[in-house]
């Protein structure tokens, strides 16, 4: 079959180039995600601390620095 000039589906983990993660960002990027915050940083609430944040659909917390939360809710 020819494939050239065809629409086709795949999964994004199976690109070879970009790297994934570098699509990832590229596509979604600037995305905002909305989770619960479960540890915070040595650096408790200080601008430089990190949150870890517990994000619905996710298996493992993400971790994120305080200054770059948008909102509270």
């Amino acid at each position: 079959m020819e494939l050239r000039n065809r629409w086709i589906h795949f999964r994004i983990r199976d690109v070879y180039v970009p790297n994934p993660e570098v699509l990832l960002v590229a596509l979604y990027g600037n995305d905002v995600l909305q989770g619960r915050v479960v540890e915070m940083s040595d650096s408790g609430d200080e601008r430089e601390a990190f949150a870890v944040v517990r994000v619905e659909g996710l298996a493992e917390p993400v971790i994120v620095p305080v200054k770059q939360i948008q909102g509270i809710l």
